[in-house]
């Protein structure tokens, strides 16, 4: 495992263990394990940790994988094939996609419960297309449990840069780093 990948690991591990407050509003439920983009793969393969951490201290793990989203969503899009030529086209209908994740990911919060990390994987690849802060801010209020975000960017000073790409954006979600917890 990266040593980078494997202190983010430590860093949730220790925040995780820490006994849930409760009556929180759903931003507050939110946490972001925000790491480098360059560590995506590597993320990805150790997914698991996360897990194994989260039920070490005693709560339940729920995976939700949002990269194929996009694709899925644009194969159900009938002027598909004029999107493809004619991409501004598509700029009027990308809310409508945004609305199709957030459905995807309310979805998948009927099966949590109080005690449920659910952890979304795959952010990276809205990008282009929607907004996590979007994506977040929709679904934030269905949290019931605590929601993680595996979000390859940065965070500095209360603001998250997806990709590195875009001006950040000021946010409430806990933050969790390969050089702190908190």
């Amino acid at each position: 495992m990266s040593s980078r990948v494997a202190r983010l690991v430590e860093s949730y591990q220790s925040f995780i263990d820490l006994p849930w407050e409760k009556g929180l509003a759903g931003v507050q439920k939110v946490i972001f394990a925000v790491y480098d983009k360059t560590e995506e793969l590597r993320m990805r393969a150790q997914i698991d940790e996360f897990e194994i951490a989260t039920k070490a201290a005693g709560h339940d793990w729920k995976l939700i994988d949002i990269t194929d989203a996009f694709p899925q969503w644009m194969a159900q899009q009938e002027y598909r094939e004029g999107y493809f030529e004619y991409p501004e086209d598509l700029q009027d209908r990308l809310s409508e996609f945004t609305q199709h994740v957030v459905e995807q990911i309310n979805t998948q919060f009927n099966d949590a419960n109080e005690n449920t990390v659910v952890a979304l994987q795959g952010v990276a690849t809205v990008y282009g297309f929607s907004h996590v802060s979007d994506i977040v801010a929709q679904v934030a209020n269905n949290v019931k449990g605590r929601m993680l975000v595996f979000f390859p960017g940065e965070y500095e000073s209360n603001n998250y840069r997806l990709l590195d790409a875009r001006p950040g954006w000021n946010y409430q979600a806990v933050p969790i780093t390969a050089n702190k917890g908190l």
